[in-house]
């Protein structure tokens, strides 16, 4: 039931009649009474929930590593809004009802620091993935002091790991432990870099996937 609080001309709250009363940041908005529908919904309605679920599904579990990838691109969105608008865009691939992640275009920051490097990847060690790049930052950029963080996504056991901070870029090598379980699955890779006081960061480059000794 809906309650008046200044008359028919002023504001109220809940539903009155066909209309929904409510309040939006101090504003006082009035939306239409939502019907639900008997029609079945169409394949492109289909195809786009299970995109959303998709992208839910692997965004969720690294919100805070999204609110400081996109902690300075949010568009007038948070930044996980952000985040999930861009990658619904362009990170999902197939054919319905097969779709799945587009893992090489799926983009975890975005940023004004100086973009990562090439990096060179190896797994020469049971549960280890070893990382080489080479210092890219100038003297007018960070000196170098700027931190490796590290994300890592196994599809088979749709588990995220990272390493948030581990190495400064002008440090040019770390060597990250993985878990023991994911011995010979194969894992997506992607690197960002963040300033030491964290305020900026990097755009996020794909390494590629790697199979995990």
């Amino acid at each position: 039931m809906g309650k008046y609080l200044k008359g028919i001309l002023g504001p109220f709250s809940g539903l009155v009649g066909t209309v929904v009363g409510a309040s939006w940041k101090g504003i006082s908005v009035m939306r239409s009474r939502s019907v639900k529908s008997n029609r079945p919904a169409t394949e492109n309605q289909m195809k786009q929930r299970t995109a959303f679920a998709l992208m839910t599904e692997f965004l969720n579990p690294i919100r805070d590593l999204i609110n400081v990838g996109f902690q300075t691109y949010q568009k007038g969105l948070t930044p996980y809004n952000a985040a999930f608008k861009i990658n619904l865009e362009k990170g999902i691939t197939g054919v319905y009802p097969a779709l799945t992640i587009n893992y090489p275009q799926i983009v975890i920051g975005k940023g004004r620091l100086l973009a990562p490097p090439e990096f060179a990847t190896a797994t020469t060690t049971a549960a280890r993935l070893d990382f080489t790049w080479v210092n890219n930052a100038g003297t007018d950029s960070t000196n170098g002091t700027d931190l490796l963080t590290i994300l890592l996504y196994n599809p088979l056991k749709q588990s995220h790991v990272q390493a948030v901070g581990v190495a400064t870029r002008s440090s040019q090598t770390y060597n990250m432990t993985v878990p023991a379980q994911w011995s010979t699955d194969t894992v997506h890779v992607w690197v960002l870099f963040v300033s030491f006081d964290g305020k900026i960061n990097s755009e996020s480059r794909y390494l590629g996937d790697m199979e995990i000794q």
